[in-house]
């Protein structure tokens, strides 16, 4: 698997000749930080499949609909809320007509679909919308999108309860799955609590290679997570990004 990290949560997973697009976002529009990553390009038959888990504006654009011009084999697998989002009147305003409906499967939490040649998996996020597992080619791959032990020191404990509870009960749920390849939240704004469903994730799931995401550019501090004795263990399994456009290659899975 040829691995581009486009920035933020966005990434694009290439293999067997298709191409996988994780929360595509043009990464503009959230106020202090500002990303310039790009999408790679393929040829125009090439399968590509663009998900995405929420409509937050870190994790959605309505660009990704553009790419419909370029690419015929192109599936779009979006949580349901999305839908909301665009609705047919801005689909009008980008000069779509009822042809790019038939490319978009709406996707609910807790449910199995069959897209194109994946099998597409939901999770129920403990922020917005849906986390993915998607199987396709021999090979598992899950997004988390927002799904994470969110632990916010200003919340109250009911929150922080809600989040601890519904994350380890949605995790538990790909206990006995076998996954390639892993992207899950490492969000440095959570201060100490930064890497509560990251440890747990590792704990918990029989994972291969997994990427640290939603990042807000802290990269450095998935290097300092590694040299901690406690997570040394991890080293060659969770790899970092360090910039922009980075390309990673997972060869086999590192269970």
């Amino acid at each position: 698997m040829r691995i581009t990290y486009i920035h933020h949560s966005t990434f694009c997973v290439e293999l067997e000749g298709k191409a996988l697009v994780f929360d595509y976002y043009n990464g503009k529009g959230v106020p202090g930080c500002e990303y310039h990553g790009e999408m790679p390009e393929f040829s125009e038959e090439t399968p590509v499949y663009v998900f995405s888990s929420h409509s937050h504006r870190d994790h959605f654009d309505s660009e990704v609909l553009n790419w419909s011009r370029r690419y015929k084999n192109i599936y779009y697998i979006f949580a349901k809320e999305v839908k909301k989002k665009l609705g047919n009147s801005m689909l009008k305003r980008l000069g779509f007509g009822e042809e790019i409906k038939e490319k978009i499967t709406y996707v609910k939490p807790s449910e199995v679909y069959k897209v194109g040649e994946a099998v597409v998996e939901t999770l129920r996020s403990t922020d917005s919308g849906v986390a993915f597992l998607v199987s396709i080619s021999s090979k598992t791959i899950y997004h988390a999108g927002d799904l994470n032990w969110w632990r916010w020191e200003e919340e109250t404990d009911v929150f922080n309860r809600y989040q601890e509870v519904t994350y380890k009960q949605q995790i538990s749920l790909l206990k006995d799955k076998q996954i390639d390849l892993s992207f899950v939240v490492a969000d440095p704004r959570l201060g100490q609590s930064q890497f509560l469903g990251l440890d747990y994730f590792l704990e918990q799931v029989h994972t291969g290679s997994v990427i640290p995401m939603h990042l807000w550019k802290h990269y450095e501090q998935i290097e300092e997570y590694l040299e901690l004795p406690k997570h040394r263990k991890y080293t060659g399994r969770v790899l970092a990004v360090e910039k922009e456009n980075q390309v990673l290659t997972v060869d086999e899975p590192k269970r």
